[in-house]
């Protein structure tokens, strides 16, 4: 999953790959705007096996996506933006950059 890339750029190429390839495909399974950790954690676990990545490579993940707004977290479980919610009853294939758009434009 890393790079030759600088630390800034591997830490938006690990929030993209988070986003695209565990957050949103949770939510879109669910058909819920909210997840747990657990769910999180296996849906994580999964990928990393899928992709023949470490854990460790994506544990900054799920943070930095908190830290730019396109979840929230309430105890144990974890909201999309309430923006997002529009696109995951459509089943919209909605990628990092269409989501960051979305929250911090309208």
């Amino acid at each position: 999953m890393l790079s030759e890339k600088g630390k800034y750029a591997s830490a938006t190429e690990n929030r993209r790959f988070v986003w695209k390839e565990i957050v949103w495909p949770l939510v879109i399974e669910h058909n819920s705007a909210e997840f747990t950790l657990m769910q999180y954690q296996k849906k994580r676990d999964e990928t990393c096996t899928k992709y023949g990545i470490s854990v460790n490579a994506l544990s900054r993940g799920l943070a930095s996506l908190l830290q730019r707004g396109l979840l929230y977290k309430d105890n144990q479980s974890y909201f999309i933006h309430y923006r997002l919610i529009a696109y995951m009853r459509l089943k919209a294939d909605v990628d990092y950059g269409t989501a960051l758009h979305e929250i911090k434009i309208r």
